[in-house]
């Protein structure tokens, strides 16, 4: 028996649960992991509460990451005790997930845990900080340096956000962050923010240019936000496209583009290639300052999840939750 998130749907209700379950009933995989930490994630909390449409099949353990130790393995890339982690690959969605005490995975979709990280530190990080990586990878690749100019990270305070904003600012790289919760300042300052803006000025629809001001911009929320920050790139300025917290929709104009020659890239977590993943999380074990990961780091017990899920759609938690599978 292990203990799991689990989340059952009929025609009459949407039920998710802290229980203990049977082995048998992992799903289907060459390696079985003895998860000791996951996270809980925006995707997560919107499975959770079932207020996205995020599960393709029932019953579902949620948990789009974990971090734990090789249980069992029929593949020879992975053996008893190896350290190992997950991020991503429909895991949470379509396949049980890492919101549980074990998990049942295909041997692929798994990368060895860095020797600089503990498996907690990685779990910090979680799909959030290896998003934020792949985007200040992304626009490190299209030429944006620390004398590029100013960097606007939006969503700040949320996981994504709060490891860019660090990393960026490790990096030498001047971040400005957006939030929605102006008591948070001072923790993004913290994280290395050299200024703090209101969402409010990004959230409403706004011209088709703007006055030029990022040279670079990584953005979570979508719609309206992200139409606002790509009118006020400067000339080939580069916006990371990650997140949809703000929507899915996209009510702009090509005049950032086809007069500021913007690129606005789209950045995927889910599906990454495993050569871009194993350079995410090296970069992240060298430039991501552990001391400020724990600024920005709250842990909660497996039986803790389901209260919390509801606070991190409010925007009532801020950087990220690293759950221990063990309480």
């Amino acid at each position: 028996m292990f203990n799991a998130i689990l989340i059952e749907r009929d025609e009459r209700s949407y039920r998710a649960a802290f229980t203990a379950l049977e082995e048998t009933r992992l799903p289907d995989g060459d390696v079985k992991v003895r998860v000791d930490y996951s996270t809980l994630n925006y995707k997560d909390a919107l499975a959770i509460t079932g207020k996205g449409p995020v599960i393709r099949r029932f019953p579902m353990v949620p948990g789009i990451d974990f971090a734990g130790t090789v249980d069992e393995s029929s593949h020879p890339a992975y053996v008893i005790g190896d350290r190992v982690l997950l991020n991503g690959w429909g895991v949470g969605e379509h396949h049980w997930g890492g919101l549980a005490q074990l998990a049942r995975v295909k041997s692929e979709w798994l990368i060895p845990l860095p020797a600089a990280l503990t498996a907690r530190q990685s779990m910090a990080i979680g799909t959030a900080g290896y998003t934020a990586m792949l985007c200040i990878i992304a626009l490190e690749r299209h030429g944006v340096t620390p004398e590029s100019g100013e960097i606007l990270v939006t969503g700040a305070a949320g996981g994504v956000g709060s490891i860019a904003v660090s990393v960026l600012a490790r990096l030498g790289f001047r971040a400005v962050a957006v939030t929605g919760r102006p008591a948070e300042a001072e923790f993004l300052k913290r994280l290395g923010a050299t200024e703090i803006l209101d969402r409010a000025q990004f959230a409403s629809a706004g011209k088709p240019l703007g006055k030029e001001r990022w040279a670079g911009a990584i953005d979570v929320v979508g719609s309206h936000t992200l139409v606002n920050v790509c009118a006020s790139m400067r000339y080939r300025g580069v916006v990371a496209a990650c997140g949809l917290a703000g929507g899915m929709d996209f009510p702009a104009t090509v005049a950032p583009f086809i007069l500021r020659g913007v690129t606005l890239v789209g950045v995927d977590s889910v599906m990454c290639p495993r050569a871009d993943r194993l350079d995410a999380w090296r970069r992240l074990s060298e430039d991501l300052d552990i001391d400020k990961l724990e600024l920005l780091t709250e842990e909660i017990g497996l039986s803790q999840v389901i209260d919390h899920a509801a606070g991190l759609l409010e925007g009532r938690i801020r950087g990220r939750v690293v759950v221990d599978t063990r309480r």
